[in-house]
């Protein structure tokens, strides 16, 4: 029975809320600071995971409705300014056609060339701006692991200290320390494997909304080089 409670109670004592109590202030800050940055990548992930997705699906039903429309002037008078990267890519393509056609001499290689120039830079434009948090993740997901370990190394010559401190290598007497090291390594794992695992998933998508952007691109370049053939 006795035995019973003595497990029990050594049990209590590793738990993670007496671990992380029973660490000290250097321990403590990098358990605090790794929990944050995992709540941190959790939030990215709920928030960023929703917005590219429904970007990409808006993004998908505008450039739908673009091919099926008649008029293409009328179309970026009425759906152009919407916030969405197919918009912005059409945007900047029509803004350059009007700019470059608008005199009476139109230099067509130019305006083809200066065309391709303009949608690509939107395209980069909208697919680094979509990128901003997904390198935060990136940073979290590789420097997380070496932040636990320090927490790690610093728990452990914690333990030492305390060995040389009684003049007893006993389990009892290094266990403490020994958990609340291996405890912040544990923090460290939690907040980087989510982080390395949605910055693949989040780059993954941006490279095919960059694909699917860069085709949309190619095809309105198309459209003006064969209206600029036909003013020929």
């Amino acid at each position: 029975m006795l035995d019973n409670i003595k497990l029990a109670a050594d049990a209590a004592t590793l738990s993670p809320i007496a671990l992380f109590l029973q660490a000290d202030w250097i321990v403590k800050g990098v358990m605090i600071g790794l929990l944050l940055a995992s709540i941190y990548v959790w939030a990215v992930i709920f928030t960023h995971g929703r917005s590219v997705g429904k970007l990409m699906g808006a993004s998908e039903r505008f450039e739908r409705d673009f091919w099926r429309a008649g008029n293409l002037d009328k179309f970026y008078d009425e759906n152009g300014r919407e916030e969405l990267p197919s918009a912005k890519i059409l945007a900047a393509g029509i803004s350059e056609w009007r700019r470059s056609t608008a005199g009476k001499n139109v230099d067509r290689d130019g305006t083809r060339e200066r065309l391709g120039i303009a949608m690509n830079a939107a395209i980069a434009g909208e697919v680094d701006r979509l990128a901003e948090k997904i390198g935060t993740l990136a940073t979290i997901g590789s420097v997380a692991p070496f932040v636990g370990l320090f927490g790690t190394v610093w728990g452990i010559m914690r333990s030492f200290t305390a060995i040389a401190a009684s003049n007893n290598s006993s389990l009892a007497v290094v266990a403490p320390g020994i958990a609340e090291a291996l405890f912040a390594t544990a923090i460290g794992l939690f907040a980087a494997i989510p982080a390395v695992i949605a910055y693949n998933a989040f780059s993954q998508r941006l490279n095919r909304l960059e694909s699917r952007l860069g085709r949309f691109a190619d095809g309105l370049h198309a459209t003006f080089s064969r209206e600029l053939e036909v003013e020929a």
